[in-house]
């Protein structure tokens, strides 16, 4: 006998306390950066196994550091990865053998986001976690997702920007009114990657709307690298700045000889 086939077949009272031990187990070796890879690996095989709630969260964990080498780092977090999903979706059958009703995959769904979403709130990159949620959510439930992770933050200073990056960089792929109109707040984080992020995630928008906005970053903006960025931007989609703004663009502009302000609004590549 396997065991999965001991952990998920009916048991007399009284052997819980061996299975707490043996999941306890197998949650220390996965989650231990110095474990041995095979044996960290098969830890990670044996919870993508069960496919249930409390094995996604410690997959999560696996989430939270990286081993070397680099292709072993990804092939296991793409492990759990695909150990969380099926959790989510409720793809191993329950105790008994007998297909989850929709019911059952919703409600662990419902769970299996939740544990996400909590995991998101506190990870210090959400590279991975974004991917979960991509493969468990509709389009709609996403997009509310991404936003509400980037409303927690504000645009001041925080140590590590990489999660408002990881879902700035998520939100290319969402186009909606109210994703540029969340990130727009972003053009005027501290943070020079951030602003970097948030305008490539405005443009992905496609929408002119957002022109003004990016006038008024570039009159504040003192990196050149992003005045470069705008300046490309408007330049390959043709959009056209407003005859009341294009003073202000040109001024703002002069430290960027890359690109200058036709007549006519347009922006084209300088000579």
């Amino acid at each position: 006998m396997g065991l999965f086939d001991f952990l998920r077949r009916k048991r007399p009272a009284g052997d819980e306390g061996a299975i707490d031990r043996k999941f306890a187990g197998l949650a220390k070796t996965a989650t231990n950066k110095n474990a041995q890879t095979y044996d960290r690996e098969d830890a990670l095989r044996a919870l993508c196994a069960m496919g249930t709630p409390e094995a996604a969260r410690v997959l999560l964990k696996r989430f939270t550091f990286q081993i070397d080498p680099t292709i072993t780092d990804n092939e296991e977090k793409a492990l759990a990865f695909e150990g969380i999903v099926t959790a989510g979706t409720a793809s191993v059958a329950a105790p008994g053998g007998e297909p989850a009703s929709d019911e059952r995959r919703a409600e662990q769904r419902a769970v299996v986001v939740e544990a996400v979403r909590e995991f998101c709130r506190r990870a210090e990159t959400l590279t991975w976690p974004l991917k979960v949620l991509r493969e468990l959510l509709d389009d709609e439930s996403y997009e509310r997702e991404l936003l509400e992770l980037l409303r927690g933050w504000d645009n001041e200073y925080v140590r590590n920007v990489e999660p408002k990056v990881n879902v700035l960089d998520a939100l290319e792929e969402v186009v909606s009114p109210r994703v540029r109109e969340a990130v727009a707040a972003y053009l005027g984080d501290v943070n020079e990657t951030v602003r970097f992020h948030a305008v490539e995630t405005t443009y992905k928008q496609g929408d002119r709307a957002c022109v003004p906005d990016l006038v008024r970053l570039v009159q504040e903006e003192e990196s050149v690298r992003i005045k470069n960025k705008v300046a490309a931007g408007l330049a390959e989609r043709g959009w056209t700045v407003p005859q009341e703004l294009r003073e202000r663009f040109a001024q703002a502009m002069t430290d960027v000889h890359e690109y200058r302000i036709k007549r006519d609004g347009t922006v084209a590549k300088a000579g």
